[in-house]
């Protein structure tokens, strides 16, 4: 039950051209920046990434972008990143823009292994084009597809040797979700305890969903934007 690896670099070794991961985190807080590095790395091309956004020109999922190791970005914010812009407006870069709360929906029904679900999000608008409908009570709703990912790669807070996982602030918000959605979870995390060091009822992430873990070393934690206030 030991799932521990090494490093980052051990843990995404398996990870090859064409995969589709899902990345945890929300703007630049709690992503998984060992994995990312890592994965910077390896030079892995070809990849479809399905994260809330792509990070920003020189940190995040924008270091991938900068390799153009991301053939595809599934995202729900991607205001923050020139590269991506002109990847995306010179056809380098093929983009699936989603409403939000349909993200976070779509990576849980994979975590609960639902193939689909109904949501009234995008409904009379392009996000609908092409996709089916269904009325309920006399509301139109949207027939979306649970994610289908080879990897998810979260970054947890602290976690134990049996995978399971408490997550901080804002980093709750696409982590845990995505932490159920893979086929292999990896996560990185700032404290690595032995098992059973974990109070039960603050647990987030249960271990059966994670399959490596590692402890991560030198996170940036990078703030996506400033705003100071004159006096």
């Amino acid at each position: 039950m030991n799932k521990v690896v090494a490093n980052a670099d051990v843990a995404v070794a398996d990870i090859r051209d064409g995969a589709t991961l899902m990345l945890g985190g929300f703007g630049l807080s709690g992503i998984p920046e060992n994995c990312i590095a890592a994965l910077v790395r390896t030079g892995v091309k070809g990849l479809t990434c399905i994260s809330n956004n792509a990070g920003v020109d020189d940190f995040g999922i924008g270091l991938m972008l900068q390799g153009r190791q991301v053939k595809k970005m599934i995202s729900s914010y991607v205001g923050e990143n020139a590269e991506f812009e002109r990847q995306l407006l010179s056809g380098e870069l093929e983009v699936e823009l989603i409403p939000q709360g349909t993200l976070a929906t779509r990576a849980m029904a994979a975590g609960y292994g639902m193939p689909a679900i109904y949501t009234p999000a995008g409904v009379g608008t392009e996000v609908a084009d092409g996709k089916e409908t269904r009325v309920f009570n006399g509301k139109t709703y949207l027939l979306e597809y649970a994610f289908d990912a080879d990897f998810a790669i979260v970054k947890a807070w602290k976690g134990d040797t049996m995978g399971n996982l408490i997550f901080r602030g804002t980093s709750r918000n696409f982590n845990p979700l995505m932490a159920m959605a893979g086929k292999i979870t990896i996560a990185e995390v700032e404290e690595l305890v032995p098992a059973g060091e974990l109070d039960p009822n603050q647990i987030h992430t249960p271990g059966i969903y994670v399959h490596r873990i590692f402890q991560g070393t030198n996170y940036e934690k990078r703030i996506e934007q400033r705003t100071v206030r004159e006096n």
